[in-house]
């Protein structure tokens, strides 16, 4: 068995000063690992534009890696939300496939939950993709979706204490657009909408006479989602947050396509959904939040939403092959939603717990 080192990495400022390295490779195993489950490498993250959240002070995170060596092996990180609960941590750990089964991915989770118990932490959680497998199947208590029990990812975290709490469904939806479906869908949403929402596109920063309300929907956002088992606890957003996340993707290579439900009656904003979209046209853009007030459903504004703002992507940023998105396996609405407009699965993401 090889022997190997693990040491945390600095959050660079840049990828062009020291750290850039490091943090190069934390993406470079992010990107094998995935892609040997997805079976391409389609949805690869890049550096320059995971880089800008790390500096998110609302959001820390905290990263390690190991080394057989001298190369990059596995990666660890730490994160967790200053607005949240203070009792959780999110954990994530990658092991190249070449690479496991020598104790490197039980290292670095004994690693991680260890700088967890020192912060006081009680639990942890995580995501893991699976694989689709032959044989025996898992199901998270919601009853809703399941993961194999062969595939590796699901015996790792059995074996070290960890319950599945929730199985969310990787789609897919190709573009561009059927046009005749998207036509019969705006129409059936805006006549169940009555006339009293209005709709509004913009790109990256929020109009300021929205900001308050923008806030309101992404704090209800960490609460309304469906969780499963997972500690939920609200996540609160002020405009002080949301002008300064809104500020830092300036940095990004990314762009955000946003649409959102403005209740006429009132002026206020009751719904929103966002896409990220990656400057290269050949890759995917991903589909983000998507929210509409629990006093507003019922009129089609999630369909309204993002029908719209797919076609707004198209328009803004044409060419992109396809639009991918994950949402819980229990959120019948937004997956009936999704299945209207042509999203078709393509993958499963395990959401799992441990209380330390």
């Amino acid at each position: 068995m090889p022997t190997f080192t693990i040491q945390e990495i600095d959050r660079p400022a840049s990828l062009a000063v020291a750290g850039g390295p490091d943090f190069r490779e934390l993406y470079r195993v992010n990107n094998i690992v995935e892609s040997d489950v997805y079976g391409g490498d389609d949805l690869a993250l890049v550096a320059e534009e995971e880089l800008p959240a790390w500096h998110d002070p609302f959001a820390p995170r905290h990263a390690i890696l190991a080394r057989v060596e001298g190369r990059v092996v596995g990666s660890g990180i730490y994160e967790y939300s200053t607005e949240g609960s203070a009792s959780v941590a999110w954990l994530t750990v990658q092991v190249l496939p070449d690479k496991r089964d020598q104790g490197i991915g039980s290292a670095l989770l004994e690693r991680l939950e260890e700088r967890a118990i020192a912060d006081s932490r009680t639990t942890v959680q995580g995501f893991s993709l699976a694989r689709d497998l032959e044989g025996e199947r898992l199901s998270p208590p919601t009853g809703f979706g399941s993961v194999s029990i062969a595939d590796e990812s699901v015996r790792f975290l059995l074996n070290r204490g960890w319950s599945l709490e929730q199985v969310d469904r990787g789609s897919r939806l190709r573009l561009p657009l059927d046009a005749t479906v998207t036509a019969e869908l705006l129409a059936e949403a805006r006549e169940r909408a009555t006339g009293e929402y209005r709709l509004h596109h913009y790109i990256d920063h929020t109009p300021e006479r929205w900001l308050h309300d923008m806030a309101v929907l992404h704090t209800r956002m960490s609460t309304d989602a469906p969780a499963g088992g997972l500690d939920a606890t609200e996540d609160t957003w002020t405009v002080e947050r949301l002008t300064h996340d809104e500020a830092a993707y300036s940095s990004n290579p990314r762009t955000q396509v946003v649409t959102v439900a403005e209740h006429v009656p009132s002026g206020r904003l009751v719904g929103f959904t966002s896409i990220s979209v990656p400057p290269d046209s050949r890759r995917p853009a991903r589909q983000d939040d998507t929210i509409v007030l629990p006093e507003h459903r019922g009129h089609r504004l999630g369909v309204l939403l993002k029908v719209a703002n797919a076609r707004y992507l198209e328009e803004v940023a044409p060419g992109h092959p396809s639009i991918v998105t994950f949402n819980a396996e229990e959120n019948r609405p937004m997956l009936s939603v999704n299945e209207a407009l042509g999203f078709e699965r393509f993958t499963s993401i395990g959401s799992w717990k441990k209380t330390l």
